[in-house]
């Protein structure tokens, strides 16, 4: 068969397929879980988190239409994609590592150059960091997704993110899990540096793998030559000419991140000064922070755990939910998700019983299993060949957009509602999940307009 025919995945070559998004979310998993920790130490306050969290959103909107269409036009030897994704884990491995060792960094560049660093500069350097991790995470994301209409046959585009969906689960579950289950095994507390370490080798050697085992094919000369320049404008107005159903499509992914990413944000947090009941430290002095080391780490443990729970049952239902979709189509398979997600969050709202948040973040797991995969398969339906990157490029746009608005204003509501504790303030965190549950039940009402087109 010519260079150029797409052949059907096995389930081992899907797995190879897989393995790089698995370090990929493997990375991610830990700057969710560990960069509260790590900022509020460095004094940052909730408004001040949900700044340095907008490095995820404008690098998204800006980096990845960008590194999209440039993906699209590529020619090395290495092929369109794989470029940017060896690239782009490469350089996310070099900032994993320096973000949990910001005030060592800072203080060893102060006693070199013999300044007096000011105390936030280690916080501005944890925000930098910050901001090239996730520009990095954005040049290997895109390229990444365009694989999929890239690589795989149109029939198997569902079940190809499906175990996306699988290795995100996956991922997650590992780099979630791993820090608490030495704990609980071996009585060993791993350090946070370390963990970003391991999420760095995670990442860029899931991603050899993947550029080594796959393929990409070859463009055909007729549709190199017919190549344009890349033009901002002029492809979103192509993106939107697709279908009417794209932009239906789009407004249903913009309030879908809206409602999650409350909750990925902000969950860490609101397991510790919530669920755990630790008062705001970012003013504190260093005495009164200490008084609350153990329940600090137990809630950043527990953290790590529920986000475990969430990310396998996202695993162990990320296959049934591509067979399903393929049996019943994807819009009806993603409302009921959209929805279980939504009903566990109401619960997460109006509860601080342990037992009770872990089991609520399995229910959001189905959720994130389907927002993993069956919005892109839903879109992949109208992409045109040759414009795979571009497409998805764009398309993250109403990803990282939303994102924006959960950096700003939930923060900044969350900064304006707090109330008096014995050692200080406290924030009402929970607030989040009414705001993400609202957002998504809005999701699955736009899903149910969306007009699904079966090949």
């Amino acid at each position: 068969m010519e260079d150029n025919v797409l052949k059907k995945f096995t389930t081992a070559k899907f797995i190879s397929f897989a393995i790089g998004f698995f370090g990929l979310q493997f990375a991610w998993q830990m700057r969710i879980i560990l960069s509260g920790p790590v900022t509020e130490e460095l004094g940052a306050s909730p408004f001040l988190f949900g700044l340095i969290w907008l490095a995820g959103p404008f690098t998204g909107m800006v980096v990845q239409p960008l590194i999209g269409a440039l993906s699209d036009k590529t020619r090395t030897p290495l092929g369109r994609r794989r470029p940017y994704l060896l690239g782009g884990a490469l350089l996310s491995a070099l900032a994993l590592w320096a973000f949990p060792n910001s005030a060592g960094i800072t203080n060893w560049l102060g006693n070199v150059l013999h300044l007096n660093i000011a105390p936030w500069a280690a916080l501005l350097f944890a925000a930098l960091m910050i901001w090239i991790l996730d520009a990095c995470v954005n040049i290997a994301q895109g390229p990444y997704r365009a694989l999929v209409p890239d690589v795989v046959p149109q029939e198997q585009h569902s079940i190809a993110n499906s175990y996306i969906s699988l290795a995100i689960g996956l991922g997650s579950v590992v780099a979630a899990g791993t820090a608490p289950f030495l704990k609980w095994a071996f009585g060993y507390q791993m350090p946070i540096n370390a963990q970003f370490i391991m999420a760095a080798l995670a990442f860029s050697l899931g991603m050899l793998w993947t550029c080594i085992a796959i393929k990409e094919r070859n463009l055909a000369k007729q549709e190199e030559k017919n190549e344009e320049k890349f033009n901002f404008i002029q492809s979103l107005k192509d993106f939107f000419a697709l279908s009417p159903e794209v932009g239906k499509i789009c407004w249903m992914q913009f309030f879908t991140w809206i409602g999650n990413m409350c909750m990925m944000i902000y969950f860490t947090q609101y397991a510790i000064h919530t669920v755990f009941g630790v008062p705001d430290l970012s003013e504190v002095s260093e005495a009164v922070k200490a008084t609350f080391d153990s329940a600090i780490l137990s809630g950043t443990n527990f953290s790590s755990i529920c986000f475990a729970i969430f990310n396998l049952v996202c695993f162990l239902v990320a296959i049934p939910i591509g067979i399903l979709s393929v049996k019943y189509g994807n819009k009806k398979v993603h409302i009921i998700s959209m929805l279980s997600m939504a009903l566990a969050f109401l619960g997460m709202a109006f509860t601080t019983n342990p037992k009770l948040v872990a089991i609520l973040m399995g229910i959001s797991g189905i959720g994130w299993a389907s927002i993993c995969a069956l919005p892109f398969a839903m879109l992949s339906q109208y992409i045109k060949p040759g414009t795979e990157g571009s497409v998805m490029g764009i398309f993250n746009i109403f990803i990282a957009g939303p994102q924006v608005f959960v950096c700003t204003l939930v923060s900044w509501i969350i900064n304006q509602c707090s109330f008096s504790v014995p050692d200080g303030i406290n924030y009402h965190w929970e607030y989040t999940f009414l705001i993400g549950a609202t957002c998504l039940i809005a999701a699955s009402i736009i899903a149910s307009k969306v007009k699904e087109k079966f090949a």
